[in-house]
């Protein structure tokens, strides 16, 4: 970790931080960055990412990514490249780690389906729901709800957010409505989780057999990776190459992220964390590569996340959670007491449902939904 006086003087300085919703005292030995990363790596809502689909169901096989995986190789990208950038390694890590704390069981389609039920109650939307777990839904402490989290850190969570939800949501979504910038941490992990994405999706891909290397030839990034690692082993096959390949590609992406940003942090020169908010976007891929990753993600959404297989599950799953939520609205004596709203505010149930599937695990979604629909069960 680079100390403050090390850092560029438009990263995000934990001594200069915005703040904390509740105030508290400073830590004599932990930066407050580094008290968030401890904070998060702590909660409930971090542990359960372990058993949360990335791509494909938790007990599909031990070897694939889960929500928790993806999270740390996002945070280990992340600070390798705040470190070449000079920026706030702690703060990028606390928000790589924090930043699908709200995703719902089952990857994306469980985000789609919960947004679909919840439209007349506000939507549901995963970005909004991982603030609103370290903001609302944790519990640790005495003196309030939630994690008490840096402005910094809660404003890199808060990736995407419509204008509406923007307005309901106060200073950290401030920049929705004025059109500004988050910090370059905050740029700089939002690039790093599709660094991520991309390489490992890609490794479980082929590891499944969903979508083989002659598929992947025809990506012209991928096979230009892939001649050189026969080039350099002639006669290198199996997990060796395909690692081989799958380091040079995080490589390629990572490289090309620092030399283009560091040419548009020259350029801007900002020499503040405002300057930067005031700035376009200064953490990016130069053209050529953006053009790069664009068709390696198509390549994956058109032959892996649309796979038949991959869609099989994608309707089981969706079921599952339409059918949790419908169940849960028609008889909210179903819910764990916590979850009951006392009122009777239609609203509010709605969005205790929503954080209560949100929470689940794919495989407790998967018993819950047996308890409540299986006879067996009885």
């Amino acid at each position: 970790m680079l100390p403050d006086e090390f850092l560029a003087p438009y990263a995000a300085h934990s001594a200069g931080g915005v703040g904390r919703r509740f105030e508290e005292t400073a830590h004599a030995s932990r930066s407050q960055f580094q008290r968030d990363r401890d904070r998060i790596i702590h909660s409930s809502a971090f542990r359960r990412l372990e058993y949360k689909t990335q791509v494909f169901l938790n007990h599909e096989g031990d070897l694939f990514r889960t929500r928790l995986t993806h999270s740390l190789e996002v945070a280990q990208i992340g600070r390798s490249l705040a470190r070449n950038l000079r920026l706030n390694e702690d703060l990028v890590e606390a928000i790589s780690l924090a930043h699908d704390l709200g995703h719902t069981p089952f990857g994306h389609v469980g985000q789609d389906v919960l947004n679909e039920c919840m439209q007349e109650h506000g939507g549901f939307e995963h970005n909004l729901q991982s603030l609103r777990v370290v903001d609302e839904l944790e519990e640790h402490y005495g003196a309030y709800n939630g994690l008490n989290l840096m402005f910094e850190t809660r404003e890199g969570i808060l990736k995407h957010c419509s204008l509406n939800n923007a307005r309901l949501l106060g200073p950290v979504a401030q920049r929705f409505i004025d059109r500004t910038q988050p910090s370059l941490e905050a740029q700089l992990t939002n690039l790093a989780d599709e660094i991520a994405y991309n390489s490992h999706d890609i490794d479980d891909g082929l590891r499944s057999g969903l979508i083989s290397i002659e598929q992947l030839e025809q990506v012209d990034f991928f096979a230009r990776l892939w001649r050189d690692v026969q080039q350099t082993f002639p006669g290198l096959s199996g997990r060796r190459a395909i690692y081989e390949t799958l380091r040079r590609l995080i490589t390629a992406l990572a490289d090309d992220l620092i030399v283009t940003s560091s040419a548009l942090l020259a350029d801007a020169a900002p020499k503040s964390l405002d300057e930067v908010r005031a700035s376009p976007p200064l953490i990016r891929f130069s053209d050529p590569m953006r053009k790069d990753a664009t068709e390696l993600k198509r390549f994956l959404r058109e032959n892996l996340y649309r796979h038949y297989k991959v869609n099989r599950m994608r309707v089981k799953a969706s079921r599952i959670v339409r059918e949790l939520y419908h169940a849960f609205m028609a008889e909210p004596v179903l819910l764990p007491p916590d979850y009951q709203e006392k009122s009777g505010d239609v609203g509010k149930q709605a969005r205790k449902i929503a954080d209560y599937i949100a929470g689940m695990t794919d495989r407790y979604a998967i018993r819950e939904h047996r308890r409540l629909f299986s006879l067996e069960e009885l």
